[in-house]
């Protein structure tokens, strides 16, 4: 309630005492395409969960001035100042009350086109496994890109705020995109179509599938629960309300396929719990109580739960986020909350079992693992210092921090290159690439593609040979390097291309590709 006297009283101050009322302009102007409710319609959701982690101008000029590419009008001509700024500050004001958003809400927003025919074969006659989609967050599209050719076979629109990396099914056919939102959308590669969409959630993460291809996981924010839908068809399967072991609600950092163990693991972010939700229909009995022997035929204790979507707890010290799995899903390692370590917990255990000296927020998520003579190690980058860490994952000791020009945000690599590809998304230097030797551990050449833009996000080819680079603007590209020579090949005009995403190597785990 005093919240609300302190932001009345404001808007009394910028009109002189003439009270605007949000509440009535929002019905006015903004309803109509954002929904009564502030959770979306044909715009996105105005509420803060997703307005601040938006990239792009402020709110008050993008409701004076519109947007560009979208349906989004200004309305300088229409408002007046005041109530722009009233507007500005009414939608950053959380929501009274978490709306209600479960298996019949969700349902009742699945659209299904009804014009989708699938195709028998792929309608095109390019390798349907080294298929790039490029996520253009300029104007909400993805590009669907012949890996060889590297021409456009087609571009459709996405939710608005794609979020996470797109996830293919284990054959590579379909697709399934995430908007911040929570909505997803199935498409059909062969088909070059939407199959539908559902809106899984009101504030989302990311998304995962299952190892069979069967079920797909969403990691919600608002409410506080994961949605699991039917690849198949986008029905709801289960919604599980994200209670901690003390009772409380947390939301979902992010969800992860986990494909050796065959189940989703959670990320909580308010709670010190690591969740294991088994996509086994055979799954393991999970006991959570006390278990008064394990012995064959003396088992005395009743499970929590069993089969498909077990759920299994692991307690963990503080919560831990953005994690990097070793190639054999044994351990994990979360960034922890200090933002200066990192916090290896084994899986199987059940417990953590080390703990790295990774100042300078590490982002775990962007980590690697590649094999460097007989030893394996991963790298990541530092959100906030300019550094690189290398790790060996059998000793867990830091084998290198490798100075960079700037904070960086992507690591990306390939089995068949001998490179790392390292941006500097933050800072003075966003314009450059580093080419790092995944031997010597040094950088051999830093690329500086187009002066002053943000350069950021590496993919390659299924054969290793051409490296993807994203120029981050709304007027922007995607070049394609000779990974072995590391001369542009190509460059192909794109609307703010963010992530690229190729079929063979998402599907295969390949080696230098973060999942």
């Amino acid at each position: 309630m005093i919240r609300y006297i302190v932001f009345f009283s404001c808007l009394l101050g910028l009109t002189g005492g003439a009270l605007a009322n949000p509440d009535a302009l929002y019905s006015e102007h903004c309803a109509a395409c954002h929904g009564a409710d502030r959770l979306g319609g044909i715009g996105p959701a105005l509420i803060p969960e997703t307005l601040k982690r938006m990239r792009g101008p402020k709110l008050a000029e993008v409701i004076a001035e519109g947007r560009a590419a979208t349906q989004m009008p200004g309305f300088s001509d229409t408002l007046k100042p005041d109530d722009i700024a009233a507007l500005t500050e009414f939608v950053k004001v959380p929501l009274a009350k978490i709306p209600e958003w479960g298996p019949e809400e969700i349902s009742a927003s699945r659209e299904l086109d009804p014009d989708y025919r699938p195709a028998d074969q792929p309608v095109f006659d390019a390798d349907r496994l080294n298929v790039f989609l490029v996520v253009e967050t300029g104007d909400h599209h993805v590009s669907v890109l012949d890996g060889d050719r590297f021409t456009v076979m087609d571009r459709f629109e996405t939710p608005f705020a794609v979020h996470g990396g797109p996830k293919f099914t284990p054959d590579g056919r379909f697709v399934f995109i995430m908007s911040r939102d929570g909505w997803v959308q199935k498409y059909d590669l062969w088909s070059l179509a939407e199959v539908g969409r559902i809106r899984a959630g009101l504030n989302s993460r990311n998304i995962a599938i299952s190892k069979d291809g069967k079920h797909l996981a969403v990691a919600n924010y608002l409410p506080r629960s994961l949605t699991i839908l039917s690849s198949e068809d986008l029905s709801v399967e289960r919604v599980f309300k994200v209670h901690a072991k003390d009772g409380n609600l947390s939301r979902v950092s992010a969800v992860y396929q986990a494909p050796q163990r065959e189940s989703f693991i959670l990320a909580l972010k308010d709670a010190p719990e690591i969740w294991e939700i088994a996509t086994d229909p055979e799954a393991e009995p999970v006991f959570e109580g006390f278990v008064h022997s394990h012995e064959k035929g003396m088992l005395e204790a009743l499970p929590s739960s069993e089969g498909l979507f077990a759920l299994r707890r692991i307690e963990v010290s503080e919560p831990i986020d953005d994690f990097f799995f070793t190639p054999d899903y044994r351990h994990l390692i979360g960034a922890a909350r200090d933002g200066a370590r990192g916090v290896v917990v084994n899986l199987n255990a059940g417990r953590e079992v080390a703990e790295l000296p990774l100042p300078g927020l590490p982002h775990l998520g962007s980590g690697i693992s590649w094999l460097r003579g007989e030893h394996r190690v991963m790298a990541t980058p530092h959100l906030k210092e300019a550094r690189l860490s290398v790790i060996d994952i059998e000793s867990w000791q830091v084998v290198k921090t490798l100075e960079t020009l700037g904070p960086g945000f992507f690591l990306r690599s390939h089995e068949n290159t001998d490179y790392v590809w390292a941006d500097v998304f933050f800072g003075p230097n966003r314009d450059v690439m580093h080419v790092i030797d995944k031997e010597s551990l040094e950088i051999v050449k830093t690329l500086r593609p187009v002066l002053g833009a943000t350069v950021a996000h590496v993919e390659f080819d299924r054969s290793g040979r051409h490296a993807l680079v994203s120029v981050w603007e709304d007027e922007g590209a995607v070049i394609v390097y000779d990974a072995e020579t590391l001369k542009e090949v190509k460059r192909l005009p794109m609307r703010k291309p963010s992530g690229k995403y190729n079929v063979w190597n998402k599907i295969t785990f390949s080696d230098g590709t973060s999942h």
